[in-house]
């Protein structure tokens, strides 16, 4: 199950681990329903290995 963020009219939010198709919760600190927000995502591509869609780290002389 994933990790999603959810926030309360009050402002609250608050990571929970659930179902994918969950698109609410209670709110642990207000018990009103909180919704599922848009999280920052912490994806990065990093090393040599990405050099075909074109982030390698040396240049090519093309």
């Amino acid at each position: 199950m994933p990790v999603y963020e959810f926030e309360c009219p009050d402002g609250t939010i608050t990571e929970k681990w659930v179902k994918m198709g969950t698109q609410e919760i209670e709110c642990p600190e207000c018990r009103q329903k909180a919704k599922k927000i848009m999280s920052a995502c912490s994806f990065e591509l990093k090393g040599s290995g990405w050099y075909a869609d074109g982030y390698s780290s040396a240049k090519s002389g093309k």
